[in-house]
């Protein structure tokens, strides 16, 4: 037994450090425990194929409980964090750095997919049999669409994460009001704080289940989509699943540079593990909110950035759509035989990926309006709308985790935009402190 005195090398030599791989298996044990889960999954997927689908109510145990805790967690972090600040310019600027990063990521991402295709000639020769759906959803109008975005006509609604959008306006507006009533809104306040605390803890509890539960959901995702990855359409998973590997790879590690240098790149691997195995196993942004706020705590993106910026992006922050976007586009040009590398044809190819990635996902049915879109406005038959929803469904799971990733590495540029190149630093402080009620 060491002496009180003895020196911190004589301490250090009678107990051996442990290797630099086991402080990762240490550190990183439960995301790889998902990461494994998920694989395994893949693996029985493949194997059994479609008699994979027996064990899928073990995924969707999980998949439900995370959907039925992310609505009052969403509303709880929203409210709390609008509450808590500072000024209501605080949130106008979060709000506009937001929407502009989320703006110049989602051009980026078209880009990137308008080359791929370019350089690789991903749609030469493309030949699909089509057939005229028998059942077109009547959604209505753009404007019904929209108005359904921002609000619902019941308050029941908004305990739904189909109204995602319609439940984040209402938190941002409670948590406003909240903060400008002074005193009397202090005892709702520390509710809201609470409430977050609970939820987020409910979180951790749900998540020792997600190994299994992610396990069997994609078990049964693969072993059910294995019979479309055939003919033509193994062409536009080919394609989008490298492109989405390497944009989530060198993308993200550019954007986490811009925001914090090498320690930015650093705190963004070291805790994004966990939110890309939620939203890769689970084709869902939504369900990945409860990852990502953590992932963002641990990365020391502000309480009030990263309870705003994540929710927000899981609905209408979509890189991952917009690279999906260009690819439909471009599959149905080659599809009709027509050209689509024309200037115009892109332009208009990276438009309407913005706005199906960032106006058309946050609504009811968006992704229906946004292939619907695609068609009417390139006069595309109505048979065309098979083809690019099975492309969709194929390629889902990789678009969801870029989107919901996107998600945090867009927190960690906004946190640079408002709080400057020491960003990290001060959400630390402002972490361990209590956070200044709203006057």
């Amino acid at each position: 037994m060491p002496s009180p005195t003895a020196s911190p090398a004589q301490t250090s030599d009678s107990k051996p450090q442990p290797s630099s791989f086991l402080r990762i298996l240490r550190n990183y044990r439960f995301p790889l425990f998902i990461l494994a889960g998920v694989a395994i999954g893949a693996i029985i997927g493949l194997v059994f194929g479609e008699r994979a689908t027996v064990i899928k109510p073990f995924g969707t145990l999980f998949i439900n409980m995370m959907f039925t805790l992310v609505v009052p967690l969403v509303f709880f972090s929203i409210a709390s964090a609008v509450a808590g600040m500072p000024s209501a310019a605080r949130l106008g600027k979060i709000m506009g750095s937001m929407l502009g990063v989320f703006a110049v990521t989602g051009i980026i991402a078209s880009i990137v997919m308008v080359a791929a295709l370019r350089i690789f000639n991903a749609t030469d020769g493309v030949q699909v049999e089509m057939q005229e759906p028998e059942n077109v959803e009547d959604v209505g109008s753009i404007g019904d669409q929209l108005v359904q975005t921002v609000v619902v006509d019941d308050f029941s609604k908004i305990l739904s994460a189909e109204h995602m959008l319609a439940l984040i306006v209402f938190a941002v507006i409670v948590g406003f009001a909240t903060s400008r009533i002074g005193d009397a809104g202090k005892p709702f306040a520390q509710f809201l704080n609470s409430g977050t605390e609970v939820f987020l803890k409910f979180t951790s509890i749900v998540m020792y289940y997600a190994p299994i539960g992610l396990g069997a959901y994609f078990a049964a995702l693969i072993g059910d989509l294995g019979s479309q990855l055939v003919g033509d359409y193994v062409r536009a998973f080919l394609v989008y699943y490298p492109v989405a590997i390497a944009y989530f790879i060198l993308a993200f590690t550019f954007y986490s540079f811009l925001a914090g240098g090498r320690r930015g790149v650093s705190r963004f691997w070291g805790n994004i593990l966990e939110p890309t195995a939620i939203s890769l196993g689970t084709s869902s942004s939504v369900a990945a909110i409860p990852a990502n706020l953590r992932a963002g705590e641990k990365i020391g993106v502000p309480r009030d950035i990263r309870e705003t910026i994540v929710p927000i992006g899981a609905t209408i922050h979509m890189e991952g759509s917009s690279l999906s976007a260009i690819l439909k586009i471009a599959f149905l040009f080659a599809v009709f035989q027509r050209d689509f590398f024309t200037l115009e044809n892109i332009l208009i190819a990276i438009a309407v990926a913005l706005l199906a990635g960032m106006v058309m996902a946050g609504i009811p049915s968006g992704g229906f309006i946004g292939e619907l879109m695609i068609i009417t406005l390139y006069g595309f038959p109505a048979a065309a709308l098979p083809i690019i929803q099975i492309i969709g469904t194929v390629i889902d799971p990789p678009a969801t985790t870029v989107n919901s990733v996107g998600d945090q590495a867009s927190s960690m540029m906004v946190a640079r935009i408002l709080d400057g190149k020491d960003w990290m630093d001060k959400a630390d402080e402002d972490d361990h402190d209590s956070v200044p009620y709203a006057q």
